[in-house]
């Protein structure tokens, strides 16, 4: 089973088939267009299921399913955390639940992190479920800790790490938050401004399961997005 997280930079309509040459099984695309824009070239395969949020037409988050995967928003969804979406994908082999993710910065200050802090702690209870997910643009990194600051990123990591829910990337890479090889972000496209802010977090069973975790090239998708996507391969 293979997830991809990628930011497209908007008007992914435009740039759905260079994505899916990597062949999701799940695909999470924050600043993705609603569905009445989203139409697929001639050519582009088309998804089995298709879950989107947002106020802004232009500019949402997509959920899309490549496999038999369905898609369901659950029923305690809390809007006030309005891009951190608890989801049930499943098949009739597995359920898991998926936290798609676009942080969003505090009309008050400049703390993406704030807004998934908060929503963990709100759906704590489904954090303890195995087969737990959240992947998307997370907006941060411990390079922005404030040590005061009790929602900084580095504490949002130990929280999950509470919960049996660990990065990806950095286990299977066997990197530490903040010092990783690897980009996510090059801000404005610009090779010499890069950020890793884009994460995949899996409960322990999942981990157990990893084949591969994969982050784009700055070469082969800086003419798509400003983000690289984030590809995870799980044996399921």
């Amino acid at each position: 089973m293979k997830i991809i997280t990628w930011n497209c930079n908007m008007a992914f309509r435009k740039k759905a088939e260079f994505i899916l040459t990597e062949k999701p099984d799940i695909l999470i695309v924050p600043e993705c267009e609603n569905l009445e824009r989203l139409v697929f070239g001639i050519g582009t395969k088309q998804p089995n299921d298709i879950f989107w949020y947002g106020n802004n037409p232009h500019k949402g988050i997509g959920v899309f399913s490549f496999g038999d995967f369905k898609i369901k928003l659950l029923e305690i969804h809390n809007p006030d955390f309005k891009y951190v979406l608890p989801l049930s994908i499943y098949n009739e082999k597995i359920n898991l639940t998926v936290f798609a993710i676009w942080s969003q910065k505090p009309k008050k200050y400049d703390c993406y992190t704030e807004q998934v802090w908060n929503a963990v702690h709100f759906y704590s209870n489904l954090l303890d479920n195995d087969n737990v997910i959240l992947a998307g643009d997370f907006n941060s990194n411990s390079i922005w800790d404030k040590p005061k600051r009790v929602y900084n990123h580095s504490n949002l990591v130990d929280y999950l790490k509470g919960k049996n829910i660990f990065s990806t990337y950095h286990h299977f890479h066997n990197q530490t938050q903040g010092q990783e090889k690897d980009n996510t972000l090059f801000m404005h496209r610009k090779i010499e401004r890069p950020y890793h802010i884009d994460f995949c977090f899996a409960s322990s069973n999942l981990i157990d399961k990893l084949e591969n975790v994969e982050v784009g090239s700055y070469e082969k998708w800086t003419k798509h997005s400003d983000h690289k996507p984030l590809t995870v391969t799980l044996d399921l």
